[in-house]
């Protein structure tokens, strides 16, 4: 009986595989685990002890939905010095996920259509069929760079909304200034909404970090705290865009998500003012040492920020590779759950060097059985 009770809307995707991958991580004696997408890094100090200063002097209580003003007002002034935009107002979400969860909410009617880049935070896809709208997968493979052909190709009458992530997540790839120009600027003639993740957007090795909303000022931007400070269990996360959409999303979230955690917010504005750099840098020599060590043996589009590499299966499915893996103690995640081709697999090198190491090791082996 209790099974007929659920919901239909939760029936159109399943758990994320990520999570199961976790659940036997959990289990095993010592893997070697690249499967997880969290710094390695503690938070930095100056951070912890802001939050239990914070929780210390009974900044313990409900936030204002729209954010506490120490961390609010500091970051409208940071979204204003860097877009200038007449028409940009932020507000703090409940991390990232949070975020996306209202952008879609807010914005996607039941039927309308979604266009998301193939390979894919696991996330969009369900989040979409959770509000009735529909994923249309533009195709980036074999390079991962977004086509403006193949996106303009995919938009119809119903197209609400394109969700963009650079850095990007499983990929690594870094779009360039021209290609998210050309997104934004396509986005606005056809009047969609472009949204854009920037969650990992400290995390760039070789060039520089680029917003869509530089080129259309109505680009709804989400970001947030959790990679580039390792606040993931924080739940620390902001949004800026058009006061229109902003003012919605509020009005969501105050029947929702509520506010973000207060003594978070207290520690998310020293946060701003703590550099990120010495991590960045052993972020980019860990993709080196990882790209140097595997880099012979397996085809590689060499990621330009985040924390991961895609590489493809040098035989079978991404998913029996993966399967191989554990059966070595190794750790990482089927491409099978990002995309709808199963040929790839991500490595996470958010990890410690020796763990790299071993990982390497074990991926040699793996490409000469």
């Amino acid at each position: 009986m209790s099974s007929q009770w659920i919901a239909d809307r939760t029936r159109s995707f399943d758990s994320s595989g990520i999570r199961r991958v976790f659940d036997l991580a959990s289990k095993m004696r010592d893997p070697i685990n690249l499967s997880i997408g969290q710094p390695d890094f503690d938070v930095p100090d100056e951070i912890r002890q802001a939050c239990i200063a914070a929780i210390e002097s009974g900044k313990n209580g409900y936030a204002l939905t729209q954010g506490m003003p120490v961390l609010r007002d500091k970051l409208q002034q940071q979204v204003d010095a860097e877009y200038g935009h007449a028409d940009r107002k932020v507000f703090v979400s409940s991390g990232t996920s949070g975020g996306l969860v209202l952008a879609m909410l807010s914005l996607v009617n039941p039927g309308d259509e979604v266009i998301v880049f193939d390979p894919y935070f696991v996330m969009y896809d369900s989040l979409v069929k959770l509000v009735g709208g529909r994923t249309v997968l533009v195709d980036t493979y074999p390079d991962f760079r977004v086509h403006l052909d193949r996106v303009a190709e995919s938009i119809t009458e119903r197209t609400k909304m394109i969700i963009v992530n650079s850095p990007a997540n499983p990929t690594g790839v870094v779009l360039s200034d021209a290609e998210l120009r050309g997104l934004a600027r396509l986005a606005a003639e056809r009047n969609v909404v472009l949204v854009s993740d920037e969650i990992y957007r400290s995390f760039c090795y070789d060039e520089p970090f680029v917003s869509p909303a530089r080129y259309n000022d109505q680009t709804l931007v989400i970001d947030g705290f959790s990679k580039s400070h390792a606040m993931t269990g924080w739940r620390l996360g902001f949004v800026h865009g058009p006061a229109a959409v902003i003012d919605t999303m509020l009005k969501l979230q105050q029947y929702t998500f509520v506010c973000a955690p207060q003594p978070a917010q207290w520690a998310g504005a020293v946060a701003m003012d703590v550099g990120v750099e010495r991590y960045v840098d052993q972020y980019r020599r860990k993709r080196d040492l990882l790209l140097e060590g595997i880099g012979d043996l397996y085809e590689i589009v060499k990621p330009g920020g985040a924390f991961y590499v895609f590489p493809r299966a040098p035989r079978g499915t991404g998913g029996e590779f993966v399967q191989r893996a554990i059966e070595h103690n190794l750790l990482i995640i089927p491409g099978g759950i990002f995309s709808r081709r199963d040929t790839h697999f991500r490595i996470s090198y958010a990890a410690d060097d020796r763990v790299i190491e071993r990982g390497i090791e074990v991926l040699r082996t793996l490409a000469r059985e």
